[in-house]
C-alpha cells in the first residue's frame, strides 16, 4: 500500500521538502537525552528565543558539541569508558548520544552553556520583514 502525503492538499504547492523534513523528524524518536524546550520573553539585551535544555549530567564541556549541520541543530555527547575504575555496581552507563532538532529557515543560535549538567541552547528567529508584492495582469485580445 502506498503511503499517502500528509501535504497532499492541491493548495499547498511546493511542500516536499517540508514532507521529508517531518519523515526525518519522525525518525529521531531516541528519549536520551531528556530535553525541554522553552519560550523566553525578550529582556534588555535579548529578543524573545527559544531555549533548549539537555540534561547532560556526567558530560563535560569537552565531551559535547554543539553544530549546524544542513538545517538541522546537531547536539553530539561522547563519553570514554574510564578502564582504570573497578565498579562494584554500575547504574550509569557511559554513552554517546545524538540529538538533532530541525531549524526553520532564519532560525540562529545564539549560545549554548553548561552549567549544573544542563546544557541550555538558545535560539532565535529574526523577525521577517513583511512583503507585498503586486502582480500585474496582462490583457490579451
Amino acid at each position: 500500500m502506498s503511503r499517502m502525503p500528509t501535504l497532499s492538499s492541491p493548495f499547498l504547492l511546493g511542500f516536499d521538502e517540508i514532507e521529508r523534513v517531518l519523515d526525518r523528524v519522525a525518525k529521531a524518536a531516541d528519549g536520551y537525552p531528556p530535553y525541554n524546550i522553552e519560550r523566553v520573553p525578550s529582556d534588555q539585551k535579548n529578543p524573545d528565543r527559544l531555549r533548549i535544555t539537555l540534561a547532560v549530567a556526567g558530560f563535560t564541556r569537552d565531551q559535547l558539541d554543539v553544530t549546524i549541520e544542513e538545517s538541522q541543530l546537531v547536539i553530539r555527547g561522547r563519553q570514554r569508558e574510564d578502564k582504570g575504575r573497578e565498579y562494584l555496581h554500575r547504574g550509569i552507563a557511559a554513552r554517546q548520544f545524538q540529538r538533532t532538532f530541525v531549524l526553520a529557515e532564519g532560525m540562529e543560535v545564539l549560545r549554548a552553556d553548561l552549567k549544573h549538567g544542563l546544557l541550555s541552547i538558545d535560539l532565535v528567529r529574526p523577525q521577517p520583514e513583511r512583503v507585498v508584492k503586486t502582480i500585474a495582469i496582462a490583457e490579451h485580445e
